[in-house]
């Protein structure tokens, strides 16, 4: 008798968050689950190619074995890289003069 894996799948983009509940047979890795759920038909632009995949917040390839429990997520691309974001966030406070601007400057220009 096979055992079934009770999995969830998490996608989420800026105007839709889907979790998607899933058994699965034992064995069936994040390739399976990603066919079992139809999140592919749902969101036609997701690449299955170039999609990153992981399970609980750590990165997993398709072919990895999924456990019971688990949760499948599937990553988009970042907008922005956050270093850059971060690095215009302090320019900005610089230039504004604000006192939390202030305490990334040096000490003799305070």
């Amino acid at each position: 008798m096979s055992t079934l894996l009770s999995v969830e799948l998490a996608y989420a983009e800026p105007g839709a968050q889907v979790l998607i509940p899933l058994s699965l047979p034992d064995g069936a890795t994040l390739r399976d689950a990603l066919a079992a759920s139809g999140i592919l038909t749902r969101f036609p632009h997701l690449d299955p190619a170039t999609l990153k995949t992981g399970v609980f917040g750590k990165l997993k390839p398709l072919d990895a074995p999924l456990a019971d429990h688990d949760r499948v997520e599937l990553y988009r691309p970042l907008v922005a890289d956050p270093k850059a974001a971060r690095r215009r966030r302090v320019e900005k406070a610089r230039r504004d003069g604000s006192v939390e601007g202030r305490k990334w400057t040096n000490r003799d220009a305070r």
